[in-house]
């Protein structure tokens, strides 16, 4: 898939979100690379035989203080190839896509994987 393609349906799947959670994203920049870093593997606690579709680098919101201010945003990354790795279809893309956004949304919310596990949404 084309990255500009690839963009947009990230970019859909933030518009897609529910109005409550989309007037609460706070400083935070959205980003599509192919791959992750080795250095988002190790901040993604990634090992050996697995990958990282999505990762979420900041402060999640229920951690900031009053002392959070002039703060770089918070970075989300979703990872284009990875995703289309593990997809055989464009619908199954649409589909990763959207899911992924969510988890790493979920994360900047201060939502933990466990809880996503215990949510369903993981």
């Amino acid at each position: 898939m084309e990255t500009e393609q690839f963009n947009q349906l990230v970019a859909r799947a933030v518009q897609a979100l529910p109005a409550e959670f989309l007037e609460r994203l706070e400083n935070i920049d959205i980003l599509v690379a192919d791959y992750p870093s080795p250095s988002q593997l190790r901040k993604g606690h990634v090992g050996a035989g697995s990958t990282l579709l999505g990762l979420y680098e900041g402060i999640p919101q229920t951690n900031r203080t009053s002392g959070y201010t002039m703060a770089l945003p918070d970075k989300i990354t979703i990872f284009q190839r990875t995703i289309e790795a593990q997809c055989r279809t464009e619908n199954e893309i649409v589909a990763a896509v959207e899911r992924v956004v969510r988890h790493e949304i979920a994360h900047h919310f201060g939502i933990s994987d466990d809880r996503l596990r215990e949510l369903g949404k993981y």
